[in-house]
């Protein structure tokens, strides 16, 4: 209230006594009175003595002071009015010209007393605004606290979020690393293949040369000597004296050695089947003892094997048999579910392998972990410790995910299955070994042995009967 009248106190000094409004143009009489110009010339019209209209002194019309201070004063002083009256505005209702003292729940808008009162408003809910006030701020501070839990939330994933994107960099730039070490190390067995072949090439050309040219010397002495024989010939048979050309005669049939055997050429090549049959095929062959890691020659564990299936003897194949053997119930045998082991299991490195699947209509592969439960049914899936993938009748290809599994999408139908292993890398990958062309990849930190395992599948439609074979290293 004090502010409201130190307001009302200096607005007022910028008032003109004569229009009662705000100074326009003010001029300072020489009493020291203020008036608008034009006010006071209106005052002074027709009068023969100008008098200030406050004090009645006299006053010379050309001693009036313009008074710009007090021209600003009086502007502010009428913007100051101009925003009291809008704000006074802004409080009274549109319609009534009251004050808003009410909020209207229903509509959610302010009213007042005249509003409630209307058949607008009736049955309607109301509140004082003080009241609506303090029941909206606290929704609001509500809100405001929601608002900062899902910043913070929203931030915790930014964080996350540039995490990741750092992992994937990171990931990308060791892949990368990985990728030009593996091809450094390719280009440079196979750099050394070529400059080993090269050499051999030019050790095998000298050699072959040698013999060319040395028989080339001989050739061309027997050249000379012909030649040279052929002079003398012709020099006797020019000869007119009879007597000098019998005795060159007898001296040409005395000279020892006149005969020579003429030489043949030597017809040698190169060994092209080494250096040009089948380079590009041979050159891989041999790399093959170079690959890390290379493919391996798995075999199969009878121990493991359920008795209705049955393995080669070289233990790298294995089908369904039509009859139930009577094996020893040890241990490590499967007895509800036909599948077998592999012979080796890891606890480290990599290793990749490959099974010949061809025509079979079921089958599952993949890798199983020691402990996996081999006297009763397990689920199939990597929360069991087994991570396959295999071939559904009718369903297609899928992976032994958990909770569900994975439906796989190929282009070709698979006749080879590739089965990554990377221990210390935490995963699991599967390929169209005809192709490479990637399947699925599981993921986990092994903390036990592993082993291969591989499922024939059932025989139902008479139709899966063929085995399923493990590559050994002269198949790839």
């Amino acid at each position: 209230m004090a502010s409201r009248q130190q307001g009302d106190s200096w607005t007022s000094e910028t008032i003109c006594s004569i229009c009662l409004d705000f100074f326009t143009d003010p001029v300072m009489l020489e009493c020291g009175h203020n008036f608008c110009r034009y006010c006071i010339f209106r005052c002074w019209e027709n009068k023969d003595i100008n008098l200030c209209p406050e004090c009645r002194e006299r006053i010379l019309e050309k001693n009036l002071k313009v008074n710009r201070a007090l021209a600003n004063l009086a502007e502010k002083a009428r913007l100051v009015k101009q925003n009291q009256k809008e704000i006074k505005t802004k409080r009274d209702c549109a319609e009534h010209r009251e004050g808003l003292k009410l909020f209207c729940e229903t509509d959610k808008k302010l009213i007042c007393f005249i509003c409630r009162d209307s058949r607008e408003h009736k049955s309607h809910n109301f509140l004082p605004i003080k009241e609506a006030v303090e029941i909206y701020k606290s929704q609001l501070k509500s809100c405001t606290d929601n608002l900062k839990m899902m910043k913070s939330e929203v931030l915790e994933r930014e964080l996350q979020q540039k995490g990741k994107i750092y992992e994937i960099r990171e990931q990308a730039n060791r892949l990368q690393t990985l990728i030009m070490s593996e091809f450094t190390k390719m280009h440079q067995i196979l750099t050394e293949k070529e400059q080993r072949l090269l050499r051999e090439l030019r050790e095998e050309e000298r050699r072959i040369r040698e013999q060319m040219e040395k028989n080339l010397l001989g050739i061309q002495d027997n050249l000379k000597y012909i030649q040279d024989s052929l002079t003398l010939l012709q020099k006797q048979m020019e000869e007119e004296d009879e007597l000098e050309f019998l005795k060159e005669e007898v001296c040409r049939k005395g000279r020892v050695g006149e005969e020579r055997q003429i030489l043949s050429v030597v017809d040698l090549t190169l060994p092209t089947i080494k250096f040009d049959r089948l380079l590009q095929y041979t050159t891989w062959r041999k790399m093959i003892d170079s690959i890390n890691p290379a493919p391996a020659s798995v075999t199969l564990d009878p121990n493991t094997a359920n008795p209705w299936l049955v393995l080669s003897e070289d233990r790298t194949s294995v089908r369904l048999g039509g009859i139930r053997r009577q094996l020893p119930d040890t241990p490590t045998r499967f007895d509800q579910y036909a599948c077998v082991l592999g012979a080796e299991g890891f606890t480290s490195g990599k290793h990749y392998w490959e099974v010949r699947v061809g025509n079979k209509t079921e089958w599952r592969l993949g890798v199983a972990q020691e402990s996996i439960n081999r006297k009763r049914g397990f689920n199939l899936r990597s929360d069991s410790g087994c991570w396959l993938v295999w071939l559904k009748p009718r369903k297609g290809y899928v992976a032994g995910t958990s909770p569900s599994e994975t439906s796989l999408t190929s282009a070709a139908k698979p006749r080879k299955i590739g089965v990554y292993l990377d221990y210390e890398g935490g995963q699991v990958s599967f390929y169209n070994a005809d192709n490479m062309s990637h399947l699925y990849t599981f993921t986990h930190t092994f903390t036990e042995r592993v082993f291969p395992i591989y499922f024939p599948g059932l025989n139902i439609d008479c139709k899966n009967a063929a085995p399923l074979i493990i590559c050994g290293a002269s198949d790839h």
